[in-house]
């Protein structure tokens, strides 16, 4: 069996590689932006000579669709696409244009081609967005109110999934990702933005003050290689149509992460708040509810979040002493 993915140079698409690899018979096939040289780095490299990369603007109907039609793929992870709320902000028409025009381009040359490919749609926790003040956890049914054009752009992928099922009855799935962190994760997110100005005092790069926001956010955080994991195991067991929160159905402060970087520190470190690090319109609480997943298909976190933040720390240890 044949499995493409998408933005496998992303965090999310490289873990999902590594994962995919492990499995017995399965051939993957890679598609990213970058160059194929500069692909073959980071976390991609150790195993980097076992998928066929394309480089292709997935945003490109008729590109992605040559790709489709030569791998013929079963299986389709389409990760790719503007993943983040800052830049979503700087250039919303772009967001909405890569995300929303890429899927259809996908869709599209999948029945154009007569694939029998099932498709895994990776959408957001920011779907949800202005979650009302109470709600202790977010299931699938809540209303969508995004406040960002990242959740505006996640929220039309997500409708694509249903309007094609029920259209075409194309085979696609969705899930909601609430936050992930991990080893290989930009340092535009929050945990790795923590981890990495600690592994920066710890060179001696920065002075010994970490900069923080609103602490006492609380979040639902899932370790990346749970969340890939949830993936595969949502389009294979998972109903087409429809969508499936990716949570660890737990909630924790932001100042609980910090705690626990200052433990794993071997440096005295303070804590100061950086209000260019205050966001408005921030939902204090965001906490998913996954029983639907966990109910279709079994799956369930089996990573800590200490473990998570800790590979996290060690991973920008390594990369800033390299």
């Amino acid at each position: 069996m044949r499995a493409l993915i998408t933005g496998i140079t992303g965090f999310a698409g490289s873990h999902l590689a590594e994962f995919l690899l492990g499995k017995k018979g399965l051939e993957v096939v890679g598609v990213g932006r970058m160059p194929r040289d500069r692909a073959a780095q980071g976390r991609l490299r150790p195993f980097f000579g076992k998928i066929a990369y394309v480089e292709a603007d997935i945003a490109d109907f008729s590109g992605m669709r040559r790709v489709l039609k030569k791998f013929r793929p079963e299986r389709i992870f389409h990760l790719a696409g503007v993943s983040s709320v800052r830049e979503s902000w700087k250039d919303p028409a772009r967001t909405l244009h890569v995300n929303v025009q890429s899927q259809l381009g996908i869709f599209e040359a999948v029945r154009g081609l007569g694939l029998r490919s099932r498709i895994h749609v990776a959408g957001s926790s920011e779907v949800y967005g202005d979650v009302p003040d109470g709600r202790r956890s977010i299931g699938e049914g809540a209303p969508f109110r995004p406040f960002t054009p990242y959740g505006v752009s996640k929220a039309a992928q997500d409708l694509l999934v249903y309007q094609y099922f029920r259209s075409f009855r194309l085979p696609a799935v969705a899930t909601r990702a609430f936050p992930h962190a991990g080893p290989g994760q930009d340092e535009g997110f929050v945990a790795s933005n923590f981890a990495r100005q600690i592994a920066l005092i710890e060179a001696g790069k920065q002075e010994p003050v970490l900069r923080v926001g609103n602490l006492r956010l609380v979040r639902d955080f899932t370790d990346v290689r749970d969340t890939v994991r949830a993936y595969w195991m949502a389009l294979e067991k998972g109903d087409p149509g429809q969508s499936y929160n990716v949570c660890r159905g737990e909630g924790i402060p932001l100042r609980r992460i910090v705690e626990v970087y200052l433990k794993a520190s071997f440096v005295k470190v303070k804590v100061v708040v950086d209000r260019q690090r205050l966001r408005t319109n921030e939902p204090p609480r965001l906490v998913g509810d996954s029983s639907k997943l966990r109910e279709r298909t079994g799956w369930r976190p089996l990573i800590g979040t200490r473990t998570t933040l800790v590979d996290l720390l060690n991973y920008w240890r390594g990369e800033i002493g390299r």
